[in-house]
Parts: C-alpha cells; structure tokens; sequence
C-alpha cells in the first residue's frame, strides 16, 4: 500500500510540475532592431559621427604637412648636403610614426566612444525590456537577431509593447540597412 501511495504522490508531482512547464511564458525581440529606432541612438550617433569627422580632419591635415615635408624632399634632396639630407630622413621617418602612431590612437579613441556613447542607449534598451518582461510575466526573452525559428504560438514578440515602453511612435520602423 505505502508503494501505491508513493508512486501516486510522485504521479501527481510529475503531472503538477508538466503543468506549470505548459504554463511557463517565453518572449522574443531584435535588441538591435529595436536600438535602431530609439532616439538616444540617433543622438549617440550623431556624436560619434562628429568626432570621426574632427579626427579624419586633423588626419588630413598631418597627412598634408608629411606630403608638404615629402615634396620639399623630393624636389630638393640633390642640393642638400649629407646633414641636411640626413635630418630631412629622420623628420621625414619622424613624420610617418606620427601618421601611424595617430591611426591607431584615433581607432581606439572612436571604440571608447562607442562604449562611452551606446552603453546607455543599450542599458535603456535592456532595462524596457526586462520591465516589460516581468509586466507579461515571462521567464525568457530572447534576442531573435540570431534565431532561424521561432515558433509565435508559443513566444511573444514584445518589440511593439517596449516600442511602448520607450515612448518610440507605433508606426516608427527600424531603417533598413546600407547594402539590402
């Protein structure tokens, strides 16, 4: 009799727990859809843009004082003497180090710029849509960008409520991206 008992008991545990798995609730949305059409990102952007653009114009103009520096060189080296050629190579050498010394420094000043302006924009985006999660009462959501498959019966695509969340218009899309 006490294995009958058990065996029910653990029936009824088996079934209780199948239950609250059909229960339980999944959710699905693009992060990066759905940072594309904040306005912060926009904003971030655009300030990250601006920096590029004030360190491709001091690239430019380094650039242009070597190619000054290069030109004097070329036209006038036969008429230099040996010190005077020799230090024109060395400022000239100097000159390229610089140009690739500012390359790289510029690369990595644009990455911290990156950090410094999108995590935010991604921090917001991560914070609408926990909020709205836990407000649908979902355990998962899942970032959909690299899904092949997602069943809709059985997810929730929660773009449009965080859309809401953020204050993003209903009818704002994402732009389509350079080269589709």
């Amino acid at each position: 009799m006490k294995k009958y008992v058990t065996l029910l008991a653990l029936f009824c545990l088996c079934l209780g727990v199948s239950a609250e798995a059909q229960t339980l609730k999944f959710g699905h949305v693009n992060v990066q859809e759905l940072i594309n059409l904040m306005p912060d990102r926009d904003s971030a952007y655009a300030r990250i843009q601006r920096y590029v653009t004030d360190l491709e114009d001091m690239y430019v103009s380094i650039q242009n004082e070597y190619q000054m520096k290069m030109n004097e060189y070329q036209q006038r080296q036969a008429t230099w003497t040996a010190v005077i050629l020799e230090t024109k190579q060395r400022e000239l050498y100097e000159f390229e180090q610089r140009l690739q010394q500012f390359q790289q420094s510029a690369q990595q000043d644009i990455s911290d710029q990156q950090v410094i302006h999108f995590t935010p924009v991604q921090r917001k985006a991560d914070e609408a849509i926990k909020k709205v999660a836990k407000e649908l009462g979902l355990i998962y959501v899942f970032d959909s960008a690299g899904m092949p498959y997602i069943d809709e019966s059985l997810s929730v695509h929660i773009l449009d409520k965080v859309k809401a969340e953020l204050k993003i218009p209903a009818e704002k899309v994402a732009p389509t991206p350079i080269g589709n």
